[in-house]
């Protein structure tokens, strides 16, 4: 049973699971798990891993439409190494002061694999949920697609300094707030976008017809040696964790002014199926 599969399973023991995060009284609440073998490449600094296990939970919140409020960290390696420890929470308290909340703490304990749990909460009066695109709504994306997996490509290149800076993304809080009176259905694209797009499609019951150019990294315009690479790195590789949502056509120009990074508007929602130009789109993206 994958991922997928699993959260289907447990849908209807948690209603109250809600999107990206669970909703409990107007507050946004979410939790996730990171390694190192699996989301800590070789070469990833301790501050980098604070940044980006707190900014995956803090991207949940975006995603919601949340304002940030506080994360948590639970953190747990072979052996307590007090720079590591220090570089880590660094990270950690840098990324929610970048989005306006606090790091308030977690907890310690011994493992084998270095393992970061993180926990982040929010509040909102109207969460944007994945439910509510309808045909002919815009479909937009924030930022740039393909940053991960660029990183992780400079990572195997030994290219250590940029890959981490690729690797610390600004969780698109604010944006989410910004959006939050226009959208009509959201979620982040930590899965990639393709299967963002599957899952806000089978979420909302309609479809997307998506074009090209699609706003890639000009990172992996660097790296991608053939357009189909380009395109597997930029649709497929998920991690980027940009916002994709759905808004009525006529609010894009309002929610391009109001959030503060690029809204690039890359199709719109039609009645069934995700095609992109033309041609059926794969639910294909990463998977845990």
């Amino acid at each position: 049973m994958d991922e997928r599969a699993a959260l289907a399973n447990l849908a209807d023991r948690l209603p109250d699971a809600g999107d990206d995060c669970a909703i409990v009284d107007g507050q946004v609440i979410t939790t996730d798990m990171l390694h190192e073998r699996t989301d800590f490449p070789a070469g990833t600094t301790r501050y980098t891993a604070g940044w980006r296990a707190v900014a995956a939970s803090l991207s949940d919140v975006a995603a919601m439409g949340g304002e940030a409020t506080a994360a948590v960290a639970a953190y747990g390696a072979p052996s307590f190494d007090a720079e590591e420890l220090t570089a880590f929470v660094n990270g950690a308290q840098d990324v929610c002061h970048a989005v306006g909340a606090e790091y308030v703490g977690g907890d310690l304990d011994s493992h084998d694999e270095f393992t970061v749990a993180t926990t982040a909460i929010g509040s909102t009066p109207d969460p944007v949920r994945r439910s509510g695109a309808s045909p002919g709504d815009a479909v937009c994306v924030t930022g740039t697609l393909g940053r991960s997996a660029a990183a992780l490509e400079l990572f195997d290149r030994g290219d250590s300094n940029q890959a981490n800076e690729l690797f610390q993304f600004e969780p698109r809080v604010r944006a989410g707030v910004a959006l939050r009176p226009h959208a009509t259905a959201m979620m982040d694209s930590s899965d990639g976008l393709a299967r963002s797009l599957h899952q806000l499609a089978e979420a909302s019951g309609c479809g997307f017809a998506i074009e090209e150019p699609l706003p890639i990294d000009a990172q992996v315009d660097t790296l991608a040696e053939t357009p189909q690479e380009r395109r597997e790195l930029g649709v497929f590789f998920g991690e980027d964790f940009e916002l994709v949502c759905t808004l009525p056509e006529s609010d894009v120009p309002e929610a391009r002014a109001a959030v503060p990074c690029s809204l690039y508007r890359i199709g719109t929602a039609t009645g069934n199926g995700v095609t992109l130009d033309g041609e059926a789109l794969p639910d294909r993206g990463y998977s845990h």
